[in-house]
């Protein structure tokens, strides 16, 4: 199983930039930045927050650091133009030589939406607008030109060029709904999802599910997953930390234990799984230093 660092966006370019050129030296295998214009907020007001905008940051990490697989943690399609995805992600694959996935997300944070006046619509049209943008992409990355024509999207023999370094890129959709997971077993290669162990178990069936549906192998999907971290090798890190934890989306315990639980993962056919820093550390340095650790005691196991 491969393993990925990703940074919150609020970090700064010079700790983001350290990181990631790390994180190569170490053995990670992957970097991964969420796409958003402010960090959220439950009520749904706006965030004053710094957010680093996730393109120009893959493109710079790209650009720099020369062997990560790059990954968007999703690009909301509510935010932006399917066209103007593919273009950007096909830019940084040309810039890093072929090491672009585009996250792909149907938009959900309130906040962001609402204060740069992006329309958010109820669940079943805005699912509609994603499998639409999906379908767009998946042909831009393949096709010469293309007419399309929706209730949201129409494009008339509309080119890509240049195309991806190696003919097309990974579309990676991020879901656990039943019909998102249609329309990712239908255009993507790559299937993401959040939860522990057990929760991912859950969403595996789903999936496969989804993908018998659409009469599509499962094995021919890439899987990757993330939980929020915990690392505590003593009783009182444990202590410290157990008001943050969340049921069915973290991992808490010491090297051994988070060595079985991710080995559960493996077992589910998890190809690769994500570390965000969100709960690694108050500081640069010790953020860095429970990467170390984890890479250390812990990812170890799985070379």
């Amino acid at each position: 199983m491969q393993f990925s660092v990703w940074p919150s966006y609020d970090r700064s370019w010079s700790e983001t930039l350290a990181l990631a050129t790390w994180a190569e030296g170490a053995g990670f295998d992957s970097f991964w930045y969420a796409d958003h214009l402010m960090p959220n907020r439950d009520d749904g007001t706006p965030d004053p927050g710094d957010a680093h905008e996730c393109w120009s940051v893959l493109a710079g990490i790209g650009a720099l650091v020369p062997r990560l697989r790059l990954v968007s943690m999703v690009s909301p399609v509510t935010i932006h133009h399917p066209v103007l995805l593919a273009k950007r992600a096909t830019t940084v694959d040309h810039i890093s030589g072929g090491r672009a996935v585009l996250g792909l997300g149907a938009g959900w944070q309130v906040n962001e939406h609402s204060a740069y006046g992006f329309d958010l619509p109820d669940p079943a049209p805005r699912v509609s607008r994603f499998a639409e943008a999906i379908e767009i992409v998946h042909r831009l990355f393949r096709e010469d030109a293309v007419d399309f024509h929706g209730h949201t999207y129409r494009l008339t023999d509309a080119p890509l060029s240049p195309k991806p370094v190696n003919g097309t890129l990974p579309i990676l959709v991020g879901t656990g709904s039943p019909r998102m997971l249609r329309l990712t077993a239908r255009w993507a290669e790559e299937w993401n999802t959040w939860g522990d162990p057990d929760e991912v178990a859950r969403r595996t069936e789903r999936f496969t599910a989804a993908c018998e549906s659409v009469g599509r192998e499962p094995g021919e999907l890439r899987r990757s997953a993330q939980a929020m971290v915990f690392f505590t090798p003593t009783q009182a890190a444990r202590d410290a930390v157990q008001a943050h934890v969340v049921p069915d989306r973290s991992l808490v315990g010491g090297a051994q234990e988070l060595v079985d639980q991710l080995a559960r993962y493996e077992e589910l056919g998890v190809h690769e799984f994500a570390i965000a820093d969100f709960t690694l550390g108050e500081s640069p340095e010790e953020r860095r230093d429970t990467y170390a650790a984890l890479h250390a005691d812990v990812l170890s196991a799985f070379r």
